[in-house]
């Protein structure tokens, strides 16, 4: 079911994209649903759900590729995914883009970070110098088979190199052919308009709430130029905490009965991860067999 829309003909009508995170088939079949324009495969998430490991570089390309493939095969939106730093050299940046091109994905995310990479929204990031993240978007740029797959260029030099220098990193990452520019962690509103009024490209913005950016709402973004805003831990931020209310229930009462948390009957299951189609295959072949 991999999209027939195109995520760049959306930008360049002037569409605002609102992405959340996703990181399974539970939330990326839920997102799907919703009329987003975007899903945004989150690398924490990926990480976190997957390898039950922090967002420290330890996810490796086959599990993102994968995982990604899953997502884009299953769902009908545009797929942005996080592509850390290409996992690896300039010839695994290469590999990285023509496979997540081939599972479907539309945009892929690269970054300026030292490898082993980190989350964003955690100390200690070191990123590598300017020529050589110039360097990853020149091979990320020519690898890809299809004009209209995007490439996001990040950088993570905000943090410890400070606003002014994560600009000039944006202004260059848009020169060097990035389609789109992701100035990672900017502190308050204003930063975030500054960025806005630097960097001719479009303007992807990372809303982290609780992490070291504000939340800015979608209206003030796209009035200070951004074209992207992803919600990365919008999904699993809501789940663990329903999780561990509705665990915390059954463990304290013994069954889940009367728990308040919010859950979806067996019947919604169902819906959601396609026993209709199992159901009407079954009716088709196997009870016609037996007839």
């Amino acid at each position: 079911m991999t999209s027939t829309t195109r995520l760049k003909t959306l930008l360049t009508n002037g569409d605002f994209i609102l992405a959340p995170g996703v990181f399974d088939m539970f939330s990326a079949h839920i997102a799907d649903r919703m009329g987003f324009k975007a899903l945004y495969m989150t690398g924490y998430g990926v990480s976190g759900s997957y390898l039950g490991q922090p967002d420290a570089g330890l996810v490796t390309y086959t599990d993102m590729v994968g995982r990604a493939r899953t997502i884009a095969e299953g769902t009908q939106t545009p797929l942005i995914a996080d592509a850390d730093t290409g996992f690896g050299g300039l010839i695994n940046i290469r590999q990285t883009v023509r496979g997540y091109e081939a599972a479907g994905v539309q945009a892929i995310q690269i970054e300026d970070q030292e490898m082993p990479k980190k989350c964003g929204h955690t100390p200690n990031r070191r990123v590598v110098p300017l020529p050589d993240m110039l360097r990853r978007i020149e091979v990320a740029v020519d690898s890809r088979r299809h004009d209209d797959t995007l490439i996001i260029a990040r950088t993570d030099s905000r943090t410890a190199l400070g606003l002014d220098e994560a600009i000039r990193r944006g202004q260059a990452f848009a020169k060097a052919g990035a389609d789109i520019v992701f100035i990672e962690a900017p502190e308050t509103p204003e930063e975030f308009q500054r960025v806005g009024d630097s960097i001719d490209a479009w303007l992807l913005a990372n809303m982290v709430p609780t992490g070291k950016s504000p939340e800015i709402p979608r209206d003030d973004l796209k009035a200070w130029g951004f074209n992207i805003a992803i919600y990365p831990s919008a999904g699993m931020g809501v789940v663990c905490a329903a999780l561990e209310n509705n665990f915390a229930w059954l463990k304290e009462h013994g069954s889940t009965i009367g728990s308040p948390v919010p859950a979806f009957t067996m019947k919604q299951l169902h819906d959601l991860v396609g026993f209709e189609d199992v159901w009407a295959f079954e009716k088709k072949y196997v009870e016609s067999e037996k007839s």
